[in-house]
């Protein structure tokens, strides 16, 4: 079996298992779903006719057990509840095991996973049938064969053969016609070795017995390298006159799926599937099609209300072939009107291919940025017409490149679900998750490493912020308490909300745990944002005990590192006794970015362009003000800035004109003092070594055209800074009694 079969199968899989686990969580608000419940059944359907096919019984054997039960429940006969959506949860994870074994080639199960397995199918067997025995997974392989119609031997196990199969059965007239039965056999002799168990079942008592009458069948285990096709042909004069069945050796079955695989991504029948993979002569396909015909146009058929025979069904019943091999060309068939629907076509790409177009996009901006500079130095109007035009396509190829990697966060959201309905029954509270902004886009290196953080948030919000639902009556909330995650783009960053309504944050609570803990803390002088950030820090608990959740101090101060870690920033808003607001910001893409390159010093700076409000050119009398404090007026409103030619200590030339870049963060604005505002620049960003990654204000680097490095400025930290400076120096202008800048008297910063 190749290994891009497996690949697929493996895919194909994950893709099922999570939309199982998704339609199982809606079906438990809508019991009455019918498309949700087909869904699911399918998903089972697929991954068992798929794994039979590539010979994974573990996967088979169980999934048979769950087919059965979702079958009921289409069929009306088993009714959806609590109980029977939790067992289906957890035969749904117990598949993904078995899948990861399967394409890891561990055959044989470890006892713990045989027993989860048997543990399961006993908590499936009551929705089965009311008086039915419990079964273990080593018994379903037998119930298998027996239902598909195949051989199994004395101790009820199904019958494997290496060989081809022929079961044949004649005409009693066949000899009248001048056919001899012995005849086909002595045929098949010299295609190959053959062995033959007689079948007298049908045989009459000796008194009413007709010497021309043939009353025998035969069994015939044949081993010879032909096709089907060859060993149908040596029946063509008698096929009116006998029903023959071939059933293929074991290993033709793992090269019928890689068949089927292999087959072009074109609309075709089942038929044409079946004939195409050599599952199926054309001939039986022609017969079986004829007497499907003439089943489902009977009148007596139709009278009964009886529902129309299906081509597969027929196929299996006869014994043409393997249940396993139908669904395998049934699931391709899906699979490719699923891809004809779909307005967009969709090709799978491995993503360190992705990764290395990003990187050579990005050499392909720098080089840009070299040969534009190199065409102004030489002042050609028709090069730098041209570079104007390379520009342009630049910017195009990296815009279409960045899309490649952005994916929507609604898969990462989907996932908490689960998460959410099993920890609030662990913790015996009534929860309820809301999801918005699902569709909105960030790069995909961001949604894979964000997952872990919000799983500590969404964990924590059910622990410490949900009340019970006794707390919630006496509080006068309802019993079922909202966790919602929501999501959004905001000045070119990506802003993720945990919400919930819980009890919220106390400040004199996490005040007094801080001083607990032996932390410096000036209640006077912090902000409530201030004192809620304190549960960022490492070792930092408010709950009462410690829960097999929470309450150890841990993980906070991590969702806080790995978010830093993404060049982001984690806030929280709360309303004790109403709930709180934990808003993650980041970046949209971690590899490219417009910015806008400014000079101070001898150095270059890049700024976000995004972050970017507005810049002010500095007049001689501002310029003199800004050198005695740490924020301006601007237009009624307190600006606070930063000097960044004393914050980074760049004194390398003396200053002649100074402007401010306006920038913003969330609802905070800020302005970077520099010396030139030298315009957008498409920066491609260049992570830091590791002896600079401490550095604050700086979150990585970029080489410019000329092959200078320039550093990109973390516009969160400083933001932070810059307030905290002005904040501080109004206080002490305020305790001196001195005035707040010119232009008449200022809002207090927030």
């Amino acid at each position: 079996m190749g290994d891009s079969a497996i690949n697929s199968f493996e895919h194909e899989a994950t893709e099922l298992l999570n939309l199982m686990e998704e339609s199982l969580l809606r079906l438990e608000n809508s019991p009455g779903d019918e498309a949700l419940i087909n869904a699911i059944f399918r998903a089972a359907h697929t991954i068992k006719g798929t794994g039979g096919v590539f010979g994974f019984d573990n996967i088979v054997e169980f999934t048979h057990i769950v087919e059965n039960v979702l079958d009921r429940v289409r069929g009306g006969e088993t009714q959806i509840e609590t109980n029977l959506i939790a067992v289906l949860l957890g035969c749904r994870d117990h598949m993904g095991v078995l899948v990861q074994l399967a394409v890891n080639g561990d055959e044989e199960l470890s006892d713990d996973v045989r027993q989860e397995g048997n543990s399961l199918i006993a908590q499936l067997t009551p929705f089965l049938d009311p008086n039915a025995r419990v079964v273990s997974q080593d018994e379903v392989s037998r119930m298998i064969a027996a239902e598909g119609g195949f051989p199994i031997d004395d101790e009820g196990n199904p019958v494997v053969f290496d060989n081809w199969h022929i079961s044949m059965r004649f005409d009693r007239e066949v000899l009248q016609n001048g056919m001899d039965p012995l005849s086909f056999i002595r045929y098949l002799r010299k295609l190959g070795e053959v062995s033959v168990i007689t079948l007298y079942d049908e045989l009459p008592s000796l008194e009413i017995t007709d010497p021309e009458h043939c009353y025998l069948s035969f069994e015939v285990n044949f081993d010879g390298e032909v096709e089907r096709e060859q060993i149908e042909s040596v029946f063509d004069f008698v096929r009116e006159m006998s029903e023959i069945h071939i059933l293929p050796p074991t290993k033709k079955f793992s090269l019928f799926a890689e068949m089927i695989e292999q087959l072009p991504n074109e609309e075709m029948k089942l038929g044409e599937i079946l004939v195409k993979c050599g599952a199926v002569t054309e001939a039986e396909l022609q017969a079986v099609l004829a007497e499907q015909n003439q089943l489902n146009f009977d009148p007596d058929r139709q009278a009964r209300g009886e529902t129309e025979k299906k081509l597969g069904e027929i196929l299996v019943e006869h014994k043409v072939v393997k249940q396993d091999v139908v669904d395998a060309a049934l699931a391709k068939q899906e699979r490719i009107m699923d891809q004809a629907k779909s307005a967009n076509r969709v090709i799978r790409v491995d993503a360190t291919k992705l990764d290395r177009l990003i990187n050579l996009v990005g050499e392909l901006v720098i080089a840009g940025a070299s040969s534009n500079l190199l065409a102004h130095k030489l002042a050609d109007e028709k090069l730098l017409e041209s570079m104007s035009s390379m520009g342009r396509l630049v910017e195009e190829i990296r815009d279409s490149a960045l899309n490649l990697r952005m994916v929507q966060i609604g898969e990462t959201f989907t996932r908490f679900q689960r998460v959410v309905r099993d920890v609030s029954k662990e913790l015996g509270k009534n929860i309820q998750l809301d999801i918005t902004g699902a569709d909105t886009e960030l790069d995909k290196t961001v949604v894979e490493r964000i997952g872990d953080p919000l799983m500590h948030l969404v964990r924590n919000s059910m622990d410490h912020g949900i009340e019970s639902a006794a707390e919630r009556r006496a509080a006068g909330k309802p019993e079922q308490g909202v966790l919602k995650l929501n999501a959004y783009h905001d000045s070119g960053n990506i802003v993720i909300e945990v919400i919930d309504d819980g009890r919220g944050l106390s400040r004199a609570k996490l005040i007094a745990k801080a001083r607990e803990r032996g932390m410096h803390v000036d209640e006077d002088n912090m902000s409530d944002n201030d004192v809620y950030r304190l549960i960022f820090e490492a070792g930092f608990s408010t709950a009462e005990k410690v829960t097999n959740l929470s309450g150890r101090g841990v993980g906070m101060d991590v969702v806080r590192r790995n978010i830093e870690a993404l060049r982001g920033t984690v806030d929280v808003e709360s309303t004790f006794g109403e709930g709180t607001t934990v808003s993650i910001r980041l970046p949209l893409t971690l590899a490219i970015i417009d910015g806008f390159l400014v000079g101070v010093g001898g150095s270059s700076y890049v700024i976000p362009l995004d972050t970017i409000h507005e810049c002010i050119e500095l007049s001689e009398d501002e310029q003199k003000e800004v050198a005695v404090q740490s924020y301006i007026n601007l237009r009624g409103e307190v600006l606070p800035f930063l000097r960044l030619r004393e914050f980074f200590n760049d004194r390398d030339s003396e200053v002649h004109r100074e402007n401010i870049v306006v920038v913003q963060f969330g609802n905070q604005k800020a302005g970077f003092v520099v010396d030139e505002l030298l315009g957008e620049f498409q920066t491609v960003i260049k992570p830091l070594g590791k002896i600079l990654q401490k550095l604050k204000g700086i979150s990585g680097a970029t080489i410019l055209g000329t092959g200078d490095v320039a550093v990109i400025l973390d516009v969160p930290n400083l933001v932070q800074r810059a307030t905290e400076m002005a904040e501080k120096m109004q206080s002490q202008l305020h305790h001196a009694g001195r005035s707040t800048p010119k232009g008449g008297e200022a809002p207090v910063l927030h």
